[in-house]
This record gives structure tokens, sequence and C-alpha cells, in this order.
């Protein structure tokens, strides 16, 4: 089954896409007006010769796909192949070369509510004979729950078998779903839960909720988790974002209440404050945000890690934020130029992927029209 999309100035080779740079410089971003938390020193202080040069966007980005509706998360293959998902429709697109999308499956039991539905992807190849597993979280009748599919076929044919069930019982409500899955580099699956739109579940480490999960690929506790639960990490809103930079640590974007959205470094068994704290909050036992923002300039959803340099994917700012966390350097890119931003991941060749998520009946562009952009990133 396949589905037509446009195609705007882009040549293909196979599954990769190779984009020039419109522009040899870059456009000038606008100077971020908040005033950030302040950064903590392993933040701020990159291991001796660890840190590679920053990175940021060359030139204009230039439109791969068109016509998807309500797209939440980008999933690139290791052989080149992408797939996005649909946060309404529960289906997983699969990118063609010469700028369509085909249907590689939908996802059963999903079951769209608010700010619910299919949401985060993530793949883990095989150890054997096959080609590997695709995950998805998604918002089931009861709760969000994350389930693995093997993946099928080949490039330009990509399907996906029956799921099995990795974890249930994650709080689900029409907002605050979290959503984001990834496997780490120390080979754990994790995924951000948000407090379902009960504060209380982000302090009680009895509830999935409010945290970020770490386990095994089957759904297992590892042996090394701090409270000998999934619970990895906790006092969290509804973190959206997770990515790892070269060292290993983990970062991730949450969207804050009224007053501030974070950026945060992750510590296994860390607090992060919410509900009694929103933003840096300055006093034992909460960790606070290395940045943060007013919520009307991020409400972040994606983040990738290109160089070391973070790029997060802005909702309701409309905008790509940029941080290089070891000089603490804050920019924002394309600021109301593509509208609200879900998510960001690296690109082939030197470049950055984002998808915008205009047609969740907040923006102005008719519903199945977001667009999957490509943007050139160097020093």
């Amino acid at each position: 089954m396949h589905r037509r999309r446009m195609w705007s100035g882009l040549a293909a080779a196979g599954m990769v896409v190779v984009l020039c740079a419109c522009s040899a410089s870059a456009p000038q971003p606008i100077a971020s007006t908040t005033t950030p938390a302040q950064p903590t020193p392993e933040a701020t202080v990159a291991p001796p010769d660890a840190a590679p040069t920053p990175v940021h966007p060359v030139g204009e980005p230039v439109v791969i796909a068109s016509g998807l509706d309500v797209p939440w998360s980008i999933l690139r293959l290791p052989n080149g192949s992408t797939l996005i998902s649909e946060r309404d429709t529960a289906l997983i697109h699969e990118l063609l070369p010469d700028g369509s999308l085909r249907d590689a499956a939908q996802v059963a039991d999903v079951q769209p509510n608010g700010e619910g539905g299919l949401l985060g992807l993530a793949y883990l190849p095989p150890t054997d004979a096959g080609s590997g597993w695709v995950y998805a979280y998604f918002t089931a009748a009861s709760d969000n729950r994350i389930v693995r599919m093997p993946l099928t076929g080949t490039a330009g044919g990509l399907g996906l078998g029956e799921p099995e069930t990795v974890l249930t019982g994650i709080p689900a409500a029409g907002n605050h779903n979290g959503g984001r899955i990834a496997f780490g580099p120390d080979g754990q699956l994790y995924a951000t839960a948000g407090d379902a739109g009960d504060s209380a579940n982000a302090q009680d480490l009895g509830s999935l909720g409010g945290k970020i999960l770490r386990m095994t690929s089957v759904g297992d506790i590892p042996a090394d988790n701090p409270f000998g639960t999934l619970v990895y990490s906790y006092g969290h809103r509804n973190p959206q974002g997770i990515a790892w930079d070269s060292t290993g640590r983990l970062w991730a974007s949450e969207f804050g209440q009224n007053t501030w959205d974070e950026l945060n470094l992750i510590s296994a068994g860390g607090n992060y404050g919410w509900p009694e704290v929103e933003g840096a909050g300055g006093s034992a036992p909460f960790i606070d945000p290395v940045q943060q923002w007013p919520t009307d300039e991020a409400s972040p959803s994606g983040l990738a890690i290109v160089a070391d340099t973070l790029f997060l994917a802005g909702l309701r700012g409309e905008r790509m934020w940029r941080v290089d966390p070891s000089t603490g350097t804050v920019d924002n890119w394309f600021v109301h130029s593509f509208g609200r931003l879900r998510d960001v991941v690296s690109g082939p060749d030197g470049t950055l992927w984002f998808v915008s998520n205009n047609t969740d009946g907040r923006g102005t562009p008719a519903p199945g029209d977001d667009r999957l952009y490509q943007v050139q990133v160097g020093p």
C-alpha cells in the first residue's frame, strides 16, 4: 500500500538522501532573551580531548517529504532506510528514495487520546539471523505500553511482524504521556514516561509515571538499576527527548507547566523535582536543569546530539534550540519559520532531519501536510 508525497529539491541514491547546502553561510540565529538555569559543573566542562567541534545549521532547510499527519518519531535504520510514526493513524511509514512514503505497518491496539497515540520508535539490531526489531511506545485503552516487532523485507518494501509485549502499565492520559524510546550505549532500552496529568506520580517510586525508565530489550529490570525497579530517574513532569553524548552522558528535554521548560543531564537515581519545583530550585535533593526556557519559547520534544551539540525541537516555541554544553552557548534557529517542530535526528552526510507537527489542531497548514526537512550542519 503506497501513499504519494512531495519531493522537493533533492536527489537520492538508494535509501540515502544527499543534500548540498543551499548557502555557504549559516542563517543568523535569533539570540535567546531567556535567563537559563545555572549549568552544573559536569555539564559545562567536557573531559579533556573528548569534545568534538560544535556544529550549527548551515544554509536553509529543504523538504524531503510532505503530507504527513501528526508525525511523532523519525527512526533512521542502519541500512539507510527511515521509518516515521504518525500519532493518530497508528501508521509507520517508510521513506522512499523519491520522497514518497509507503505504509510499512499499522500498530495494533493504539488508542489515540489527545497527546496519546503512536509515539516513539527505536531499533535493535539482530543478534543472529533476521533484520532486527522495531520498538514502539503507544497509548492503549488503559495504559501506555511498549511492544517490539520484527523488521521484515528490504529497503523499499519494509514491513513489521507480529508485536511482542515488552512493557505495560505506564500511566496514560490525554496529556503528559512521555513517549520517547531509545537504546543507550549500554545496550539497555530507555523510555520517557510522563506523569499522565497526576503530578503525584512523579515523586512516587512505586509508579512508572513521571520517570525515565531503563529496561532490557525484553522489558526486564537490569541488575544495576538504582532502585531495583524499572525507574532510572524520577521527578519528571513530561520528559520528551533523550540522547547520549560522546562520553555516554544521558540528556533529556522536558515540558514544564506554566513557567519553565527544561534540559536535564540525567543521573541514575536522580530526583528532578516535579511537582515540588519547576525549573531551577537550587535546593537538595532536587537536581536543577542545565538550561531552562519560558514555556512559550520552547515546549521541547525531540532531542538529537551531533558532535556533542544538542538540538531540541520546539513545539509551542516553533524553533530549534541549539546548546553547546561545553561552553554554555545557547542559540535558537528557524524561529517561526516552519511552525511546531516535533522530532529531530541526525541525518546522512552531515545533516540534521526534523519534522513539523502543525496539523495537530494548532497550526495553519491543512490536515495531512506536515513535513520532513533536512538541513546541513557544520562548524
